[in-house]
């Protein structure tokens, strides 16, 4: 990457989701603390030898392989979340328009309409709550 120092390439390769080793010749703390906020996965000083690299590459390439997993978590947390909170909302129509008796007959109405419509429960919620809102 021309004209770029390593820290500003490192933020680069990590906003790309690709894991980072940064191979320096500087050990100021400083620069320890840039790499980190850049994303660097691993710090090496030169002069070095291939039994130093390994091990940083192999350590890297865990944690990449670690974070990756815990974005696609919270992902899926985060979906799961306003799936619940729509079907929630949707239940409580349900019940406000006297559509159902109760709580877990509404949570089964909607569970059965996607079944049958083979929708998520989160799109028969949405149109739930867009026609009876």
């Amino acid at each position: 990457m021309p004209n770029l120092d390593g820290i500003s390439a490192a933020k680069q390769l990590s906003e790309l989701k690709i894991p980072v080793v940064l191979l320096t010749a500087f050990s100021q703390r400083e620069l320890f603390e840039q790499a980190a906020e850049a994303g660097a996965m691993a710090y090496v000083l030169k002069p070095f030898n291939a039994n130093d690299l390994l091990p940083a590459i192999e350590i890297a390439l865990s944690r990449h392989s670690e974070l990756l997993a815990l974005e696609s978590e919270i992902s899926d947390l985060g979906e799961r979340l306003e799936t619940r909170k729509l079907v929630d909302r949707a239940k409580g129509l349900l019940l406000a328009k006297k559509l159902v008796p109760d709580e877990p007959e509404a949570f089964r109405w909607i569970q059965k309409a996607s079944m049958d419509r083979r929708l998520t429960m989160s799109d028969v919620s949405k149109t739930i709550i867009e026609q009876l809102s």
